[in-house]
Order: structure tokens, then sequence, then C-alpha cells
């Protein structure tokens, strides 16, 4: 029979949550004994695991055809020998200074035109056939070197990828896409981006040009498909690399670490290539715009965000900092205890590991100040590496965790298409759209209530969930509007709000009202018109009980049809006409929100729908955080005190992990940074 952690667990052979980070031994190669300290100190601080390769290319392949890879054998030899595993990186992500001087075109071309000069990383052409031969090559020779090394757990493509490239290579490739994409025919193109206006019709695909920034940027058609051809092109050279390793070594999984929420890459695009994602977290602690609750809710939403790109399975943490970042404008230290809690943090949204960029600090680069496990200091007796070490200890004594997942029964829909779209499109104000941070904030209320919240794409099957949030849904793509009907027919609860269903995939208008393509009657409304008010505007919607909701930046007038009203505007020449409605459809129902309206005003609808689906409302004091993880026989809460303030929190049973401990008397006292890992059996039946 096997063992419950071995059966769900990512890497049951770490023996629980990969703990550890980026190590760069070959920048300390003339130095054995820091090598050799460098075990002793990871074995101290209970890592189980380290990312190799990640910029190691020179090093790897000095001059070109030259190979070296003795050094990293070595280190890997003698790291499986104490019992640490390797995540092992392709070095694509910086390419030599030799590859430049032989091959200036694998260099990137900015919107502008111009060709940038050999230097920082990120600088390599997607399109460029010699620079995807180069990392074949280097690729293969990981691969067939080190794919059965016994201490390999996990393949790594490259580093937080993204970027533009306007190249004449990528130009050429996005007219092929383009003609592709329309079926060879460019009439079709010219009807989807309504090219008679300004008399912009193509005559050839061979005239499409990319958006250069002194060229074509009047086309808004144009303008996101440029950016779904930069995530087909970025994609379409990492499975170039993908498909190197899963021929070679099957057995290995592969991941490349996203970003929170990429202006340029479609996560969910790229998600689909990998085994597992993963992600590098580097919030703004300690700053002096908002409390550190409030930062670590954004940083908690960026996890679900991740966390929802692969939900059938854990994801890793692959990057965050052990005290201090570096190139923020203000690059201040984690306060003690915070590291822990955030770790934590990460855990609990159903992370199974925590790993760090980096293990040791660098004598030089542009990164030399960047927080480490192991400082300039070279010691364990710093406040840095004890907490990391206490974070050690603590993760070995949750790792009954390990393999667990969130089981979120509510969604938040999120589309990069949208986002795109939104930002191109010419309505409403360019101050105030501000898609990502209203789709945030709106989750935060769910967050701050305990509530569990998935981060979907408007595709993804919405079968699993009871209560779904779509915020300014402004792009529909196709299927989105049957995908919204099925789950509310088959009862689900579902609110959208305004700025929903103007465009389709392509940024044409839906004729006959918004919201388009057929959800005006899943709404039982139509949208008439989109005010936009100016920061001193203001309005209000009013509710029978005398509740009223002030309304900032946008407000649709509506024309009812099926819907019934909840709330009405208070004032303007719009006054008395709805502003909230219910529609019920189905077995379920659709609630329309036709203001921008503060989410913490919105909670007594939110909670009026997480009760008609069933779903339990938590009562947190202010400041403490909540998640849960479920197994198979076990379930495990996961409370955590961002304030320096001791808090109670009620209603909370069973054994805490962090101590050993039932909780006593029903009752949790989190001290200041506090936590709390409390495991319950799941009831059976």
């Amino acid at each position: 029979m096997v063992d419950e952690m071995e059966k769900d667990c990512l890497f049951p052979q770490a023996g629980g949550f990969l703990h550890g980070g980026d190590y760069n031994p070959d920048q300390w190669l003339d130095r054995p004994d820091i090598l050799k300290e460098d075990i002793r100190l990871m074995k101290l601080a209970g890592v189980n695991c380290v990312t190799l390769g990640v910029f190691s290319w020179v090093m790897y392949e000095p001059v070109e055809g030259e190979f070296s890879f003795r050094w990293l054998e070595e280190i890997m030899d003698r790291l499986y020998a104490e019992g640490i595993y390797v995540i092992l990186s392709t070095p694509s992500a910086a390419h030599p200074a030799w590859l430049d001087a032989a091959y200036p075109t694998v260099r990137m071309v900015r919107a502008d035109g111009e060709r940038n000069r050999h230097g920082g990383r990120g600088n390599s052409c997607w399109s460029s056939p010699i620079y995807r031969e180069k990392v074949g090559i280097i690729d293969r020779k990981l691969a067939s070197r080190f794919g059965s090394h016994p201490g390999l757990l996990l393949w790594h493509i490259s580093n937080e990828v993204g970027g533009e490239c306007f190249c004449p290579l990528c130009g050429k490739r996005f007219r092929e896409y383009l003609s592709r994409r329309f079926d060879h025919d460019i009439k079709k193109l010219n009807q989807a981006w309504w090219t008679p206006f300004w008399g912009h019709c193509y005559s050839d695909f061979t005239q499409v040009e990319p958006p250069f920034s002194n060229g074509e940027t009047s086309i808004p058609g144009l303008l996101v498909e440029w950016k779904r051809f930069t995530t087909w092109n970025i994609m379409d050279f990492l499975k170039t690399e993908i498909r190197i390793f899963k021929e070679l070594t099957p057995q290995i999984p592969v991941t490349m670490n996203f970003m929170s929420f990429s202006q340029k890459l479609d996560y969910r695009q790229a998600a689909k290539e990998l085994s597992m994602v993963s992600w590098d977290s580097y919030p703004a602690f300690h700053n002096d715009w908002e409390t550190l609750y409030d930062t670590m809710g954004k940083n908690a939403f960026y996890h679900a965000l991740i966390r929802s790109l692969k939900p059938e399975k854990p994801y890793l943490l692959m990057e965050c900092t052990p005290s201090v970042v570096h190139g923020m404008p203000y690059n201040k230290q984690k306060r003690p205890g915070v590291h822990r809690l955030a770790c934590l943090q990460a855990i609990a949204c159903g992370s199974d590991s925590v790993l760090y960029f980096q293990w040791r600090k660098n004598r030089g680069g542009c990164e030399q100040h960047h927080g480490a496990v192991v400082d300039h200091l070279g010691t364990d007796d710093t406040r840095t590496f004890r907490e990391v070490s206490e974070v050690g200890s603590m993760l070995h004594r949750i790792s009954a965790a390990t393999g667990s997942m969130t089981g979120a029964e509510v969604a938040l829909l999120l589309d990069w298409d949208n986002r795109w779209a939104l930002n191109e499109g010419q309505l409403a104000s360019r101050q105030t759209k501000n898609y990502e941070k209203t789709c945030m904030t709106i989750w935060k209320e769910f967050f701050r209530h305990g509530v569990e919240m998935n981060v979907v794409s408007t595709e993804a099957d919405l079968s699993g969930y009871r209560v779904v949030v779509a915020p300014m849904m402004y792009m529909l793509r196709p299927g989105t509007a049957a995908n919204l009907k099925e789950f509310v027919e088959n009862g689900g609860l579902l609110l959208a709000t305004y700025l929903t269903g103007y465009v389709d995939e392509h940024q044409l208008c839906y004729m006959g009202g918004f919201p388009g393509d057929g959800l005006s009657e899943l709404f039982g409304v139509i949208s008439e018109e989109l005010d936009t008010l100016y920061p001193s505007d203001h309005n209000r919607i009013r509710f029978a009980d005398g509740t009223e909701w002030a309304v900032s930046d946008y407000a649709e007038v509506l024309r009812v049809g099926s819907a019934e009203v909840l709330g009405v505007y208070a004032e303007d020449y719009y006054q008395d006409g709805a502003a909230v409605t219910c529609n019920p459809y189905g077995k379920g129902k659709a609630w329309y929100v036709a203001a921008r309206v503060a989410p913490a005003q919105m909670w007594t609808l939110f909670e009026k729908m997480l009760e008609e689906a069933g779903l339990p409302v938590k009562s947190l004091p202010e400041g403490v955080e909540y998640h849960q993880r479920r197994g198979e026989k076990e379930t495990y809460d996961f409370y955590l005190n961002w304030t320096t303030q001791t808090r109670d929190v009620p209603a909370a049973e069973g054994e805490d992990l962090l101590t050993g401990r039932p909780v006593p008397e029903n009752t949790l006292r989190l001290e200041p940074y506090g936590a709390a890992v409390i495991r319950r059996a799941v009831p059976e039946g």
C-alpha cells in the first residue's frame, strides 16, 4: 500500500516540503573551503533542495563548442550524498558574450526598431534559429549527462520569462501566425480588425507589421493579437526546450518560474506545457502606504493566481527573499518573525516548497546586496540564518500537510486577453480602469473573511465552484458566454460588474447591446451607456432597506428586462435607474453590479451569495489570515497574525502542529506575528 504522503506529494523522496533555493557554486569554484562550508550550513538550516545552473551557460560552455560539466557533477554528487536534491535549470535566460559577438541577430530588437547591445538577461530573440540551436545543444548535453542522476528532482526552464522582440525574424513569424489565424485570408483579418476605419485595410499579410512605437498602434485588434503572438512565440521557443527533456528524461518533471501577473506572457497558456507551476514572490514588506496585512493579502492573491493555473496539484514557491530584496525603491529588511509568516503563507496557499533567492550572497554583480541565507559575513549566527533554520524545522513539523490541496469552491474570473483589451481600449479612463487592482480588491474581501477563492480563466471548468465573481469582463472569448450560462443554469451563483461583454476576441463591439453574445439574457439587463466619473464626481446606490453604497469611476445606465432591481442610483440624470440587479436563470442566479463600488461595501451581497451556496464564512480578528489545506484523512487550518498585537481566534480546535499541543478551550491565541497550523481528522462518510 502506497504511503499517503508518497501518493500525493510532488517529491516524496525529499521527505516533505522542499526547502532551499538558488545556489551558485560556479561563482566559488576557486574557494573549496566555501563550497565545503555551504554543505554544513545547508544541513544546519534544514535545506533539502537547491536550484543550480540558472545563469551558468558561460560556465558550461566558456568558448563556443567547448563544454565543461565536471564541476556541476561534483557539486550534485556532494549534495546528494548529504540528502540534498537538485532542481536543475536550463541556462537560456542569459546567453554568453561570445554568442552575441558571433551571432548579433540573437539579441532582441526594441519597439523602436533598435537592436539591443549585449548585456543584462532575457535579451534573446525568441525566433532566432541560431539561439534555438545553441540552447538545444546545451539542453541535450544537460539531459544526457544529468537526467539519470539520483539527486535530480526537476527541470527548471529558463528564468522569469517574458519580453517582446520586434526584429525582422519575429515580424515574419507574426505575419505567418496571422495568416494561419485568419485562414490565409486577408479579408478575414481586415473584417476582424475593422481596418476600413481610417482606411487601414491591408491587401496582403506581408504588409502587416508589429506595433512599433513609431508605427501602427491605432488598431485594437492588432495590439491584442501581438500580445497573443508574443505568448505563442515565447512558448514555441520554450517548447523546443521542454521537448528535449520529455524525450530524453520523461521521468523528470518540468517547470518554469512565473512572476505574479506578467504583462507580456499569458501564464495560462504557458502552464499547459508544464508538469507543475512555480513562481517568485517579492512583496514590498513594511512599506509606508499600507499595513503588512494588506501587503500580504496582495501576495496571497498572487499565490492564488499561480495555484489556479494547475489547481489539480500543489505548486512551488521557487523564489522569495529570506531578508531583503534588491532593486526596489526602498529595500527594507523583514522584521523579526515576518519571514516565518511569509513562508507559512506560501504553504497555506498550496505551495509544497519554500525556496529562496539566494543561498549565499554574491561578492559582485547587480544583485550583490540581494538577501541571502548566508550573508557576506559567512557565519551561521546571523538573524537571517537563524530564522531560515527555524523555517526548516517548522516545515519538518508540518510535513504531514505535503501534497494536500486548498479545495476552493469560490472562483474569481481573470483573463490575460481581457486585461490587454481593457488596457488598449480607448474607452472609460486611462487612469482608472485598474483591472488587476479591481480583481485583487474583490478577491481580498473574500480573503478577509476566510473564504478561499481561486483565480481562474473564463474558459475554465466551473462545475466544481458554487460562487463565481467576474469583474470587468470586457472581452468575451469564444465559449465564455456559454460557459457562464451553463454554470448558472446548473445552479451556480454568478456576479458580474460594469464593463462586461463589450467586445469579442478581436476587439469588435457586440451589436444589440452589452453584455453581448447572449449574456444580456443571462443577466436580464442591457447596458445602454457607460458614464465615466472624475474623482470629484459622486453618486450612490440606494437599497430598499436604507443601505447605500458609494459609487466611483464608472456607472452604467441599464435597461432592465427579466432581472429584479435590488438597488438604484441616487443622483444624476440616471437617478432611480437600476444599479444592482439579480436574475434567476435555470437553477441558479446571476447578479449584475453596474457601477464601481468598494468591495467592502459589497460584502453584504457577497455574503448572501455564500449563504445561498451553503459556504461558511469565518469570523477573523483584524489582521489574521486563514487558509485550509485538505488531505484524504485530515485537514490543516493555517492562521497567520500579521499584526504586532495579540489576537484571539474563536472556534478553533485540533492539534497545533507548530507546538505539538491541542488548541486550549477552543480559542486560539496568536502572539504578535504568531501562527498556528491546526490538524483535524476528516469525519468519516
